[in-house]
């Protein structure tokens, strides 16, 4: 009884210790902290741009032979307002659909959100697969989706939907058993505080503690700051908030974030590394080989806001979609894949349907996404890659998103268990010899064909790790 009550002790001693680390406000310690598992087994999120620039909802398009950067909607705002290279879009949009004299600020009057039902919203969700959703606090216009002080007559509760939008979305997901996290953008265009002179105010008095009753009040599983470009992390304070973060937040230990806490900090400081649309700042990052837990977020269209300007040929279609996700997995991360909403809350029929179409491939397919990790021993990602890798414990999958003509080769493995097609019982002929796996093409008719897209093939048992 004594054995049984001394293991027991020193099993809740090592708990609480563990939960009690305390992490230092410089990078070092910050860093030393893990990425908890949750986020690198969830795989894929949906993030959600929506806010005011949902009413005008324009921006130009690829088809406007403009740059990735140049294609966002919700930085309408600055867009129109100030110089830059697309400014004569803007203004010409806004002077004819809504006169030269309207505002930005009168687009809340239009911004009722009277559509909004978060049960549907978190259906689709789950539908579409999901692990997370990552919703947009306040973007750099500076508007929250839930009553912040800080924001006073400048929030969704104050003017507008009247409706802390926020926080009925968090409810519905969280019913589903997804993680529910936020972006906030730490700038604020047009914050007379948000300037070099008075950045410390604008922290002291705005941002801290906005982001702080953002997480004491909603206890969010992830945080996606964003706007750290304008100064580096040291003027930001930013490891000063992470230390309140992970030593003293409600939700310390299991919190997940990202690398946007500062100009210089990205894929070098933070939580997770993040890309966005391949691209990290203006390098491209498609033969990146991450060292951390990372993430691809981008649009299914061009922008992230939705865009009344984009047409069929600027979306995506759910072939490209789930091979955009393979890609991603394979390489070790996380596609958050963002939907914009309109300013009356629906989710546009198109953006339905790509989240469908994904989750009806990940139904048969999840198991050789979720949960698992790169397979270290697989051949390097190129663009011509169509034969992918992941790997669950001592288990393979090889996912190849062009139908095989021919015999797969796999190399550098032990004799399997078992070959088996995901979400089919059709037999899989393989043969092993010298260290290499060659497996038969499935003789799958249209009736037995159990997805599109892209095939999945669990090697059971045949990792050497």
């Amino acid at each position: 009884m004594k054995k049984v009550l001394f293991i027991i002790v020193n099993l809740l001693t090592f708990h609480v210790g563990f939960g009690q680390k305390t992490y230092q406000n410089n990078w070092e310690s910050i860093d030393s902290r893990p990425v908890p598992a949750w986020f690198e087994d969830a795989k894929f999120g949906i993030f959600i741009h929506w806010g005011l620039y949902s009413v005008p909802a324009y921006s130009p398009t690829s088809r406007d032979k403009v740059g990735v950067y140049d294609r966002y909607a919700e930085w309408y705002w600055k867009r129109w307002q100030e110089p830059n290279r697309v400014q004569k879009f803007f203004t010409d949009y806004h002077t004819k659909q809504f006169g030269a004299d309207a505002k930005y600020q009168d687009f809340v009057k239009n911004f009722k959100a009277e559509m909004f039902q978060p049960d549907e919203w978190a259906q689709l969700f789950e539908n579409a697969g999901a692990k997370y959703v990552v919703l947009t606090s306040k973007h750099h216009e500076g508007f929250t989706l839930w009553p912040s002080k800080q924001s006073w007559n400048w929030n969704a509760m104050d003017v507008g939907p009247h409706r802390d939008l926020l926080g009925d979305l968090t409810k519905s997901v969280k019913n589903k058993n997804i993680k529910m996290g936020y972006y906030y953008s730490l700038l604020e265009w047009y914050n007379p505080l948000y300037k070099k002179e008075t950045l410390n105010e604008y922290i002291d008095q705005h941002m801290f503690p906005q982001m702080k009753d953002l997480v004491n009040t909603y206890h969010p599983d992830l945080v996606w700051t964003d706007g750290e470009w304008d100064y580096t992390s040291d003027k930001l304070r930013s490891t000063e908030f992470l230390s309140w973060l992970y030593n003293d937040s409600p939700v310390k230990n299991s919190v997940v974030v990202n690398d946007r806490w500062g100009k210089e900090t990205r894929t070098k400081h933070g939580g997770f590394y993040t890309t966005e649309y391949d691209l990290v700042h203006d390098g491209d990052a498609n033969g990146l080989d991450f060292g951390k837990p990372w993430e691809e977020c981008r649009g299914i269209a061009g922008s992230f806001g939705y865009n009344r300007n984009e047409n069929l040929e600027d979306y995506s279609t759910s072939e490209q979609l789930v091979h955009m996700l393979i890609n991603k997995v394979a390489r070790g991360g996380n596609l958050l894949l963002n939907i914009g909403p309109t300013a009356d809350g629906r989710i546009p029929v198109i953006m339905q349907q790509r989240l469908t179409d994904i989750g009806s491939w990940l139904k048969v397919n999840g198991e050789g996404i979720y949960g698992t990790r790169k397979w270290d021993k697989a051949p390097k990602v190129t663009p011509a890659t169509k034969q992918y890798f992941t790997q669950k414990g001592n288990d393979l999958y090889l996912i190849t998103t062009e139908f095989p003509s021919g015999p797969l080769q796999v190399a550098g493995v032990k004799k399997p268990v078992s070959v088996s097609l995901l979400g089919s019982n059709v037999t899989i002929k393989s043969s092993f010899k010298g260290g290499v796996l060659t497996i038969a093409p499935p003789a799958l008719t249209p009736g037995t064909n159990p997805c599109q897209y892209a095939w999945v093939v669990k090697i059971a048992g045949a990792s050497m790790n």
